[in-house]
């Protein structure tokens, strides 16, 4: 009974009846679907018009709109949040009006027949999560350090080298130079023999110490006798963690960096 009131569909309705639920979902302020043959019409940054053809129309609780076409991804007319929605039904067409005041812009859809719609309370709290890349891994560990190791001090980003770029190079808390390597996924040899490279070119003195650490998820098969073999180490970091420490950066204010 519960499902019944939070959703509400129909195959191959009248125009009234399409009319009706949509009317009453926008009122709920539901997520609405309709998919009939329709045209549409835009005024508003630029004038479109769109020839009747077999679309999907989506309204959002959110305010924001989206018209799509059977091909492409991407919708062929939309509005952002915000945006208001009105419907009347008159001389056998069911019109739905999406607008904003403020712009003066107008989405119009003109259906004259509906095929199927669907008003739906959706509950969604799950928070979005896109893991780091490894510039942001890179900007996790140059903003909390602590991610490498306790005292590790960062000097230089992308530090230019002749075979590339080293991700971050700083000192430990003996003072040591220190480079490091970042990769976003599992490590493989190739990852420690693209830090081999760069210890040759930085380590030119041979009685200057120096310490390698590659900085990854985990390491593939083989990866871990050559670090060992090249006296390199290894720093398991995710990027799900990293993206963590940048969801903290992102949330101070300006006064905390003036502490």
């Amino acid at each position: 009974m519960e499902d019944q009131a939070r959703q509400r569909a129909k195959e191959v309705p009248s125009l009234e009846e399409a009319f009706n639920a949509i009317k009453e979902g926008i009122y709920k302020r539901r997520f609405i679907i309709v998919v009939g043959n329709c045209r549409v019409d835009y005024r508003g940054r630029a004038n479109s018009k769109l020839d009747p053809g077999e679309r999907l129309l989506i309204l959002k609780p959110d305010g924001s709109a989206l018209i799509h076409r059977p091909r492409d991804y991407s919708p062929v007319n939309w509005q952002p949040p915000g945006s208001l929605f009105r419907t009347s039904l008159s001389n056998g067409e069911l019109l739905v009006r999406v607008y904003r005041r403020k712009d003066n812009e107008v989405l119009e859809a003109i259906f004259d027949r509906i095929m199927m719609f669907s008003v739906i309370d959706l509950k969604d709290a799950g928070e979005f999560s896109l893991y780091a890349t490894e510039k942001d891994m890179q900007e996790a560990i140059l903003f909390q350090p602590s991610l490498l190791e306790e005292g590790f001090r960062p000097i230089s980003p992308e530090r230019p080298v002749e075979p590339g770029f080293i991700d971050i190079m700083g000192v430990d808390r003996e003072g040591v130079l220190t480079l490091v390597e970042i990769k976003r996924r599992r490590a493989t040899k190739e990852s420690v023999a693209q830090l081999k490279k760069y210890a040759d070119v930085i380590n030119l003195d041979k009685n200057r110490k120096i310490r390698m650490i590659l900085v990854a998820p985990e390491l593939a098969k083989g990866a871990q006798e050559l670090l060992a073999t090249l006296g390199y180490e290894f720093k398991a970091i995710t990027p799900q963690l990293c993206s963590e420490v940048l969801k903290q950066k992102n949330s101070k204010t300006i006064t905390h960096f003036f502490k």
